[in-house]
């Protein structure tokens, strides 16, 4: 609230008043109201004085206003300029100060780097006293059930495995995929598939009495979508590994399956799962039909024979045919240089 207690004219224009002395104001200044203050200022200038009778009224009252306009702009640029001339100082303060020092970083940079590797460690520990037991689980399992499991350690050792190497080979090659059905591959809730080296068969059932004009099947060199027209797709996703497109053929089997042949590109490998996402198999557990080995050309049937050796020497904690040739070759090699001393060699 503003209090005009006083008014005194200072026009050099003075307007010819009979009344000289001072006239007390008081008036209660609204801000949401300025304008009407102001009214009330004229209403009192107007009744005490000559002023509204000058022909000059609105040229003197506009050149007041002007007047007291650009001394508020002159102020308040003149606050701008030490507000911006403070806070360059400040910058330039900051700029001027000296970096922390690098050492201080380093530091810190290094016990977060121990840290991690400490929080890794006991991470890995952890994983390898859980992989640790399970191998041992699953070893009193075989030797209790399986009658023809046939795990003799001294064979091992005389082959060059020590019971750790033993047990390293045995946590590499062990996995938690699931056995293969009879077809090795895999029973699901809507589909199954199994497969031989060369081929993948997949079975879909549908509802009896199904049309194939209602079913909807698409197979591409990577992907493959099954289902019926205006329902989702039973199956759909990528394939484990390229297949031959121009190979592959479907049918309805008496109105109640779809049945599915995929001609894989690699026919030297067994799959592991069907399309990307669904629980994987163990190859190792993939038992071939051994009466289609004699249909195959000799190259291809050695290569199967090798691979079924294979699998089953690793099921058995032994060297495959690979690692068995280089161990020979290392045999041969320390007989032929006795002068050498091999009791510090590693061999991987």
């Amino acid at each position: 609230m503003a209090i005009l207690s006083e008014y005194e004219e200072e026009n050099h224009k003075k307007p010819s008043s009979s009344r000289t002395s001072s006239k007390p104001f008081t008036a209660a200044f609204d801000p949401s109201n300025p304008l009407g203050f102001l009214e009330k200022v004229f209403e009192f200038v107007a009744k005490e004085s000559d002023l509204f009778k000058s022909d000059s009224l609105v040229t003197d009252v506009n050149a007041v206003v002007r007047m007291v306009k650009d001394k508020v702009e002159a102020e308040e640029k003149k606050r701008k300029e030490v507000k911006t001339e403070g806070t360059s100082k400040a910058e330039k303060k900051i700029k001027e100060a000296p970096p922390p020092p690098q050492v201080r970083k380093e530091e810190l940079k290094k016990e977060e780097v121990k840290e991690e590797r400490e929080s890794e460690s006991k991470v890995e520990e952890e994983s390898n006293g859980r992989r640790a037991h399970m191998m041992f689980v699953y070893l009193y399992t075989v030797v209790r059930e399986d009658t023809d499991a046939n795990i003799d350690m001294a064979c091992a050792e005389d082959s060059g495995f020590s019971l750790s190497s033993f047990a390293d080979l045995f946590l590499n090659t062990m996995s938690l995929a699931s056995p293969p059905n009879k077809g090795n591959g895999l029973d699901m809730d809507n589909y199954s598939w199994g497969q031989s080296l060369q081929e993948v068969n997949i079975t879909v059932p549908v509802p009896p009495g199904t049309k194939s004009r209602f079913i909807a099947v698409e197979i591409k060199k990577n992907h493959i979508k099954v289902g019926l027209k205006g329902q989702p797709p039973v199956l759909e996703g990528e394939l484990f590994q390229p297949i031959k497109v121009d190979d592959c053929f479907w049918s309805l089997e008496d109105q109640k399956s779809i049945s599915i042949l995929l001609t894989k590109q690699n026919q030297m490998e067994w799959w592991k799962y069907l399309v990307k996402g669904e629980p994987e198999i163990d190859t190792q557990k993939v038992e071939p039909e051994n009466s289609k080995l004699s249909d195959l050309d000799p190259e291809t049937r050695s290569t199967v024979e090798k691979m079924m050796f294979d699998q089953r020497q690793k099921q058995m904690g032994r060297p495959t045919s690979d690692e068995m040739q280089k161990q020979d070759i290392l045999k041969k090699f320390m007989s032929e240089h006795p002068e050498m001393d091999f009791s510090r060699a590693k061999i991987n």
